[in-house]
């Protein structure tokens, strides 16, 4: 079988996954081809594992100050190019484009009748999952940014639907101890990040940003974007402040670690993540970032451990089998495996009762 894999390169959680799966296809030797889009070619990083991957410009969302900018957003969009790039993508002789919210990719398999499965967080919003701030607009998008045939979410829980749970590597072992709070704010300033954390300067802070250099500035070390230093600082850390992405989410409360989440203004992904880690429990929320409330949260931060897969061999064994139609086997075996906290079985049954 030959795949070709596409991968919304906007944010760093869909090429985690993408590496996850890219490890096991090269294990069980899968002829696996990949492009990746929404970012500048020189701006990705850690890509050693994809071979000669591919890159497209694609479609990406705009934001400043922690909240999208939909003008920008609009004003930005190269449409000609990647009505372009559509149309050169040639997928002859590939048997399955999977897709991680790519568009090019997507739309590329839809005009030349490749099969498409989607394996995204952002395909489990396709099915009734909680949600916060979704509107029709939302809902237009969900259904055709980046379309396929076969859709499987990726979620911290079912709901009932086809979707499956994360994977996540095991936390790498850190023996540095340290008292840091790992911070990631990529879509606030980090000017105003800085200000924050330097106001709490009873805590040490690690604070990974797409504009940080390496250095250190009273109690906070800012660190320059490196995945294996960051799943290092990740693992020292007693806790995480972040926006609402999915991956970092995803690894943090597979870690154990207190979350709090401030969710990227204007995107109901973020909002309907940190809604529902709330809901569970694994996670507090802010809307805004308050240097107050922040401190309350490090004064009481406590966590609950979620143990999900990490070895994606059942799931690329399932998409070599072909039998693409039957989800109900593949995501009753993932699941089986995943446990949570007493607290959050508990919180689900509420769910299910009302």
């Amino acid at each position: 079988m030959k795949i070709f894999y596409g991968v919304q390169g906007t944010g760093n959680g869909h090429i985690s996954r993408a590496r996850i799966m890219a490890k096991q296809f090269a294990k069980m030797n899968i002829s696996v081809d990949y492009l990746f889009t929404g970012r500048p070619a020189d701006k990705y990083f850690d890509m050693e594992c994809f071979g000669d991957y591919q890159t497209r410009n694609g479609i990406s969302f705009t934001s400043a100050n922690g909240r999208v900018q939909h003008f920008e957003t609009l004003r930005n969009l190269k449409l000609a190019t990647f009505i372009q790039d559509v149309k050169s993508l040639d997928l002859s002789g590939y048997d399955l484009v999977l897709n991680d919210f790519e568009p090019v990719s997507a739309w590329a398999a839809r005009k030349q009748n490749v099969k498409c499965m989607a394996i995204s967080h952002q395909a489990s919003f396709l099915r009734p999952v909680p949600t916060k701030g979704l509107t029709w607009l939302d809902s237009v998008i969900l259904q055709h940014f980046a379309p396929s045939d076969i859709q499987l979410g990726v979620h911290w829980y079912h709901f009932g639907y086809n979707i499956i749970p994360p994977f996540i590597e095991p936390m790498v072992q850190n023996e540095t101890s340290s008292n840091k709070i790992m911070v990631y704010l990529p879509f606030e300033s980090l000017d105003y990040v800085t200000s924050i954390l330097t106001g709490l300067s009873d805590y040490e802070f690690c604070c990974y940003h797409p504009d940080a250099q390496n250095l250190v500035l009273d109690n906070i070390e800012f660190k320059a974007l490196s995945r294996e230093t960051f799943k290092f600082d990740l693992a020292a850390s007693t806790g995480v402040i972040a926006n609402a992405g999915f991956e970092l989410s995803s690894e943090a409360i597979s870690y154990g670690k207190p979350l709090l989440l401030k969710p990227l203004n204007g995107q109901f992904e973020q909002k309907s993540n940190a809604h529902t880690l709330s809901l569970l429990g694994l996670a507090d929320v802010l809307p805004d970032l308050d240097m107050d409330a922040i401190e309350t949260w490090l004064q009481k931060r406590d966590a609950g451990k979620v143990v999900f897969p990490s070895n994606p061999d059942v799931f690329a064994e399932w998409i070599i089998a072909g039998d693409w139609s039957n989800t109900k086997a593949l995501k009753d075996k993932l699941w089986a495996d995943v446990e949570f906290p007493q607290f959050v079985y508990d919180k689900l049954s509420r769910m299910k009762a009302a």
